[in-house]
């Protein structure tokens, strides 16, 4: 079985498309518009071992929400369409990532029911030219549209790109557990039968 999705979505504000091979080897092609969001997505592909491409066309002009949040709608749909059944996966995925000065902690359930929680201070409100609370908004609309359960915390940390890429390869190590196939896991991970 291959777990793979590919998402097209076409708004007024941003044109998305999405290929998702879950069983890959963390390569990658990104084209956003935006460089820190290609280069958070990129280093996310390479560190989940997930196979991502992303093309993104949005309202830059206006600012760049639109376009982060619609690829994390989009990604986060392609998530749940690869995973199908999701029968035989692990479910939940946890990861403690050191980043330099920064420490970043993340958990994921893939139970199929949406809850986001973020605990992450930023120093600026700019990483470059990216707005930094863009990370929240994207992991945001990542979580609603996977139907998971998703947990960031960044204990401490003080530069503001090392405190994003800790959390994108955080999530993207979480993920790469969450996702991964247990032999002895007849069925779905859950007493209820599905998920």
């Amino acid at each position: 079985m291959t777990r793979e999705a590919k998402i097209c979505r076409k708004t007024a504000e941003t044109e998305i498309e999405i290929d998702l091979l879950i069983d890959g080897i963390g390569e990658s092609n990104i084209s956003t518009g935006i460089g820190f969001f290609d280069h958070m997505l990129t280093l996310f592909a390479k560190h989940s071992a997930l196979d991502l491409t992303v093309k993104a066309k949005g309202d830059l002009q206006v600012d760049q929400h639109h376009t982060v949040e619609d690829v994390g709608i989009s990604l986060g749909l392609a998530f749940r369409k690869a995973l199908g059944d999701k029968v035989g996966i692990a479910r939940y995925g946890h990861f403690i990532l050191p980043m330099e000065e920064t420490l970043s902690t993340v958990a994921i359930d893939l139970g199929g029911r949406a809850f986001f929680v973020i605990d992450a201070e930023f120093p600026t409100q700019k990483i470059g030219d990216f707005d930094s609370e863009l990370v929240e908004d994207f992991w945001q609309a990542f979580s609603t549209n996977a139907l998971c359960n998703l947990h960031i915390r960044t204990n401490y940390g003080r530069n503001g790109h090392h405190i994003a890429e800790s959390i994108f390869k955080a999530v993207a190590r979480s993920i790469r557990m969450a996702v991964a196939v247990d032999d002895r896991i007849k069925g779905v991970p859950s007493t209820k039968g599905t998920i």
